[in-house]
């Protein structure tokens, strides 16, 4: 059995990277929620960042799409289930169109549009170029005929005559129409850090480049033909699988799992929150920066961000981390990616500058100036631990700055052996230490199957044992 929906929806992409995509997918859906349109945004690839700023934007959660991680079908059910009210969704590329991690474009953002069935709009950045235009067009559009190339959007145009010579040379050759032109120098841009842009969590006043580019994008995009674009999409069929919500784990009664949730630590899919309370969670969120207490909870999760732009203010925040401390060495579950791993360290060290962090896990942190480990990974579970099962496999990404040094290994043992991405040291990654797991690696739930059930159990586990603990002190 099938479901099967209308969904207009068009893929936003490009020859290169840094062509422009992410300001037009900002601009665009700013200008679409300006005009009235729901619009459901998502980003292909492993991004924490520019989808931030689509969520800002558009006012809905922004998703996830990944072939690596996910499979097709994965991929068209969560297109399927969360633009279901919505009125377009809207995918924004990466890299260039037809990029991916092999010679066949595996994880293109191409393959995403045909797994999808969804037209794409190349944003092409013409600075100094002219007729050329309509070969780099035309190559694009005949590349692979299973991608419907549906219409250009020209960036960085100088003047009207430049315009009109681009215009003019890939309605020629290309038979295609040019659905918007961006004039030089008005897109304002946001902000970059070493994994992209800044996110929108961490620096609130960006919010008015949001304004201005949507501002921008209605004047220079023709939304109607757009819209009417995304129309032609076909009818979009997912299997008929009903998704599980469990009531509470363990009885009725949810557990409760802090999340750390701030400028500090935002990277966090949203499918991942989603599939530990569709397991049985009550979610809590947690600011490091600003808490000085620690509610009730069952399991804690910390994922990654930016904590070394903030070591100040982690550090100053002793109550906080020596109560995450006592937690942990009475047994509390804990579940760190990347920038939780460095923040439950004994320290951060930056330019000479060290600050002190929760200290529960025995190594130190070195901020680096280049990446020390970049892009997919494989995984084999060679580790007990709460939260993955031994022998199995899984699939992740990592993108880091930081390494550890000093690190103990007499008091702690390793989850995973590294098959492919660089992990802590190359080989391995995933640091157990009772019941916390700490490791560089991502994972993306709609690909990880079991790993919140496993983490609702380590809680439900936690909350009995410490329950029953109580019951006999109190005898």
């Amino acid at each position: 059995m099938q479901k099967q929906l209308k969904i207009p929806r068009v893929v936003i992409t490009a020859p290169q990277g840094q062509s422009g995509k992410t300001t037009v997918s900002i601009g665009l859906i700013g200008a679409l929620v300006h005009a009235g349109y729901r619009v459901q945004p998502f980003k292909k690839g492993p991004d924490f960042i520019d989808p931030s700023w689509l969520s800002r934007v558009s006012g809905r959660s922004c998703r996830n799409l990944d072939c690596f991680l996910m499979d097709d079908d994965a991929i068209r059910t969560s297109v399927f289930q969360t633009s279901f009210d919505s009125d377009i969704a809207v995918i924004e590329g990466a890299m260039g169109m037809f990029d991916g991690v092999d010679l066949m474009g595996s994880g293109s953002t191409a393959q995403v549009a045909k797994i999808l069935k969804a037209p794409a709009l190349l944003v092409v950045d013409c600075h100094r170029m002219t007729r050329s235009v309509a070969a780099l067009v035309k190559g694009f559009k005949d590349f692979d005929p299973e991608v419907k190339l549906a219409g250009v959007i020209l960036n960085n145009v100088a003047r009207l005559r430049h315009q009109e010579m681009l215009s003019g040379a890939i309605e020629r050759y290309c038979d295609l129409p040019v659905l918007g032109v961006i004039p030089k120098n008005v897109l304002h841009s946001i902000p970059n850090r070493h994994l992209g842009l800044i996110p929108a969590e961490e620096d609130l006043a960006l919010q008015k480049a949001i304004a201005a580019i949507a501002q921008t994008a209605q004047d220079a995009l023709d939304l109607g033909k757009i819209f009417d674009l995304a129309c032609e999409a076909p009818v979009l069929s997912i299997l008929d699988g009903e998704t599980r919500i469990h009531p509470g784990g363990h009885g009725e009664v949810p557990v409760t799992i802090g999340v750390i949730r701030d400028r500090a630590f935002s990277f966090y899919y949203p499918e991942n929150l989603t599939s530990l309370e569709q397991a049985g969670a009550r979610l809590v969120d947690i600011n490091a920066l600003e808490n000085r207490c620690l509610p009730e909870i069952d399991a804690l999760f910390i994922g990654g961000g930016f904590p070394e732009v903030f070591l100040d203010r982690l550090a100053e925040n002793k109550t906080l981390r020596h109560l995450i401390a006592q937690k942990i060495e009475a047994g509390l579950p804990v579940y760190a990616e990347c920038g939780g791993l460095m923040y439950l360290g004994r320290s951060i060290i930056k330019e000479e500058q060290r600050f002190p962090m929760v200290g529960v896990l025995p190594f130190d942190v070195v901020i680096k100036n280049k990446p020390q480990g970049h892009g997919y990974t494989v995984m084999d579970v060679a580790g007990a631990n709460p939260f993955f099962a031994l022998n199995s496999s899984v699939k992740g990404h990592e993108f880091h700055h930081s390494c550890l040094v000093d690190l103990d290994t007499g008091s702690i043992d390793f989850a995973f052996k590294v098959r492919r991405g660089h992990g802590i040291d190359g080989e391995r990654d995933g640091i157990i230490y009772k019941n916390v797991l700490a490791s560089y690696n991502h994972i993306h739930a709609l690909g990880t199957k079991n790993w919140a059930e496993r983490f609702v159990a380590a809680a439900a586990l936690y909350r009995d044992r410490w329950t029953e603990n109580k019951k006999v002190s109190n005898i």
